[in-house]
């Protein structure tokens, strides 16, 4: 999953939105708790000191300070109930302080006295004192007799520390947890949600030029996917249309330019045999009837193309030996190779043999070999291979010419495309002949690649479908050559053409 897919920011989206609410819902639990807990403790201290002075402390005057004190320790049991209890008279001195509490809490006597006297009922915490803070409520009396008194009333706030600790350690934990089960559930959950999405995506990479008559499968959802897949069909009704309209047009006019061409030639050569013709007549009349040769064969060419892409064309299909028909189209253009003093060495597969039209892949292998040639320059090396790979025939063409730039790479397929220095007009190629390949090579269910490097060379590698064996055994031309005990054959041609040129 990439970091920019949609998947992954919805889900990003999502889960970053859970944790932030997890976040401010827990603090706000947490927060709100302390101060709950806080609040109820300290109600509770300071109704445990009102109830010492409405209940004790004004029996003071009439049943003496030992009686207070002994009923004030009876019934609140500092010591055993861990709280803090002192009362002072108003001039300070010390009417009642309890223990040290059992569980060792807090030490009484680092408790110290709140500072001045306040008028009314006050809280406060007193750190220092033990393990945790204490929480204090002091709360004024004054006697029927006159009598002021200070009652302090106090708790360890270990118990409230031990909650907000519990609480904290869950969110702590729990959060991630819950927002790793939202990443995953969320994840899933996109995962089907978009799978049609990635379907579409499938079917619309298998749709090219050639196959536009295809169309992507509409699942009947009725949600934004269904309009989604219909939009896209209609576009690509719209670009069928499109497609065979310029076909169309392309095949109209090349078929209405041959006729005017073929007139306009005669013309010429009828006009050059004229004797008496002068010289300065001559040439021009040449030139131009060269010029109409070469626009004739583009337009056969463009003709050519066009009812392949169509799939006009009539393919008289056979099964043929690949190698065999490779090495004699290419040694009937030796003399090519010849006048630029290349050399061509064959390595040939025998019996890869596949379904095809001899005499358009006789067109394909006269164009690579004539590419090859072209733009290699004299003294260099063409080499042709013919072997079978994963029930596929292939077909190399490799040449250590001019080779192509990266930026022309993907264009060379284009019609009347021409890079700059590797399909240039002076070599004499209109920038048909690979375009009249790969639509050949369409034709018959085959693939065509192309891997250059400027400076270094050319290699182009057509695949097609081998044929289907004979009462249905599935072996390959190399399985089938060790099964007759007799090694795959090479071929190596330089020079001179001729079989007794051919090694092995």
């Amino acid at each position: 999953m990439t970091l920019r897919s949609l998947r992954f920011r919805i889900t990003a989206w999502y889960a970053g939105l859970l944790a932030g609410s997890l976040i401010l819902f827990g603090t706000a639990l947490y927060l709100g708790l302390r101060s709950y807990l806080y609040r109820t403790l300290a109600n509770s201290l300071t109704a445990e000191a009102r109830s010492i002075g409405a209940g004790l402390l004004e029996d003071v005057g009439t049943k003496g300070p030992a009686y207070v004190t002994g009923e004030i320790g009876e019934q609140y049991d500092p010591e055993t109930n861990a709280r803090f209890i002192r009362v002072t008279r108003g001039d300070g001195r010390i009417f009642y302080q309890s223990g040290a509490p059992k569980n060792g809490s807090f030490d009484p006597a680092k408790i110290s006295p709140a500072p001045g006297r306040p008028a009314g009922e006050t809280t406060r915490i007193v750190t220092g004192a033990g393990r945790s803070p204490v929480l204090i409520a002091d709360v004024p009396y004054v006697s029927p007799a006159g009598q002021r008194y200070w009652t302090e009333f106090g708790a360890s706030m270990e118990p409230t520390s031990a909650v907000l600790h519990g609480l904290l350690l869950v969110l702590v934990l729990g959060m991630p947890v819950v927002v790793a089960a939202a990443i995953g559930g969320g994840y899933v959950l996109m995962r089907r949600a978009l799978s049609p999405v990635d379907e579409i995506t499938r079917q619309a990479e298998r749709i090219s030029s050639q196959n536009l008559g295809e169309r992507l499968q509409v699942a009947k959802t009725g949600d934004e996917l269904e309009r989604l897949a219909t939009a896209l069909n209609r576009m690509l009704a719209r670009l069928e249309d499109s497609f065979q309209h310029i076909n169309r047009f392309s095949a109209d006019a090349s078929h209405e330019l041959r006729t005017p061409l073929t007139i306009l030639r005669g013309e010429l050569e009828a006009v050059a045999r004229q004797p008496g013709i002068p010289a300065d007549l001559l040439e021009p009349v040449g030139s131009a009837l060269e010029e109409t040769e070469r626009l004739a064969k583009i337009v056969d060419n463009l003709l050519a193309i066009s009812r392949l892409d169509a799939g006009d064309v009539q393919m008289e299909v056979a099964r043929l030996d690949l190698g065999e028909l490779v090495v004699s189209t290419a040694e009937q253009l030796h003399l090519l190779a010849e006048e630029k003093g290349i050399a061509i060495r064959y390595r040939v597969t025998p019996s890869v043999e596949v379904q095809a039209d001899a005499s358009r892949l006789k067109q394909v292998v006269v164009n690579l070999f004539d590419n090859a040639i072209k733009y290699t320059g004299d003294g260099g090396r063409v080499d042709i291979t013919v072997t079978a790979q994963e029930g596929k025939g292939l077909l190399e063409v490799a040449d250590n010419g001019v080779g192509i730039s990266p930026a022309a790479l993907p264009h060379v397929f284009e019609r009347f495309y021409r890079a700059d220095r590797a399909r240039s007009r002076a070599s004499g190629g209109a920038g048909l002949g690979l375009a009249i390949v790969k639509a050949i090579c369409a034709a018959l269910n085959g693939e065509v690649r192309i891997v250059s490097a400027e400076g270094q060379g050319t290699c182009v590698r057509v695949e097609l479908p081998l044929a289907e064996v004979a009462g249905g055994a599935d072996r390959t031309p190399r399985d089938k050559g060790r099964a007759d005990g007799a090694p795959n054959r090479v071929h190596q041609y330089t020079g001179e053409p001729g079989p007794e040129k051919r090694e092995g």
